[in-house]
């Protein structure tokens, strides 16, 4: 089984409690809203199933809280909470292995407090919950399945040192690895860098990483190169509507790469189906130039911005152009 899955994700999963308003609040303000949802988030997760919709065959490591089934697993960890067991069938109604999605009673499900604008703007607060749970033990039962993946995916969202070791594990057994350096922290450790064969972030994790801001095209690029710098195989910087800015050792100069024009319904997510494109071209057109693999993620990451929600946007394979595969 472990033999044919493409991409794993080693993250985190969250329950998403959205709002809609017309606006952010201000500090101290109550204002109404017009729509609350639940759904499915975290950005493991979220880059595991846009990676899934598209056609590769993922698994995801992941703790959550539980109740009482013992019996579903994916790579990360869940509470036995209800949100934790009806994330368990969202995997599987999205065809992602739960092998290696564990459950714990010692903490709850990862929750995601969502407030998005009429223009589409966010604002998030996450509760790591059962996600920080997740370390060395459940890396080691989803060995075989990371070492034989041919993409690796990492964020923040869950303990840095996990992230770090699965990582490691995936480079020293030559599987490529996609960090995500998301939510950034500031006193990042170098050796992130170093096992990093695509590090993607945007503008404002880039600035928290060097310092540096990041307004315009030219900014990203500057950045990029700094972050390369420190050791990266190659960085991506997304730029939301303008697209994104890839950075390789191979070119002297930094390629921006323009994305699609579109009227944003909700951005929730865009980087993480921007992410999970990315992993599925990584996987499947190994020798695809990193420029188009982004040219093409960038299409998939616009048309998620066009439906509310966040995995609920992500497209299907049969929903895009068959130029894109």
């Amino acid at each position: 089984m472990s033999e044919d899955i493409s991409v794993v994700v080693v993250g985190s999963c969250m329950t998403d409690l959205v709002s809609q308003a017309p606006r952010l609040p201000k500090a101290g303000e109550t204002i109404h809203g017009h729509r609350f949802f639940i759904g499915f988030g975290g950005k493991g997760a979220n880059q595991c199933v846009q990676a899934a919709r598209l056609g590769a065959k993922t698994a995801m490591v992941c703790k959550k809280h539980s109740k009482r089934d013992h019996t579903s697993k994916t790579g990360g960890q869940v509470g036995r909470d209800v949100f934790g067991n009806d994330y368990i069938q969202n995997f599987k109604n999205n065809g992602i292995s739960t092998a290696y999605v564990e459950q714990t009673e010692n903490a709850a499900t990862g929750a995601a407090s969502i407030i998005v604008n009429d223009t589409g703007e966010n604002a998030i607060v996450i509760v790591a919950g059962a996600n920080m749970l997740l370390g060395q033990e459940e890396l080691q039962r989803a060995l075989t399945a990371i070492v034989n993946a041919k993409v690796l995916v990492c964020q923040l969202e869950i303990n840095p040192d996990t992230s770090l070791q699965a990582l490691r594990m995936a480079r020293e057994n030559h599987v490529k690895t996609i960090f995500n350096p998301a939510p950034a922290i500031v006193d990042l450790c170098s050796d992130f860098f170093k096992a990093s064969d695509v590090f993607c972030c945007n503008e404002s994790e880039a600035e928290l990483l060097t310092g540096m801001s990041v307004t315009s095209v030219e900014d990203a690029s500057q950045v990029g190169l700094e972050l390369l710098n420190k050791g990266c195989g190659s960085v991506i910087v997304t730029l939301g509507p303008q697209g994104c800015v890839v950075c390789q050792p191979t070119n002297a100069a930094p390629k921006h790469i323009p994305t699609t024009t579109v009227t944003a319904a909700d951005t929730t997510g865009a980087g993480d189906s921007f992410i999970g494109a990315l992993a599925f071209y990584m996987a499947h057109y190994p020798t695809m130039p990193l420029e188009e693999m982004a040219r093409r993620a960038n299409f998939v990451a616009a048309v998620s911005v066009q439906t509310v929600g966040t995995q609920t946007s992500f497209p299907f394979q049969k929903d895009l152009p068959t130029e894109l595969f």
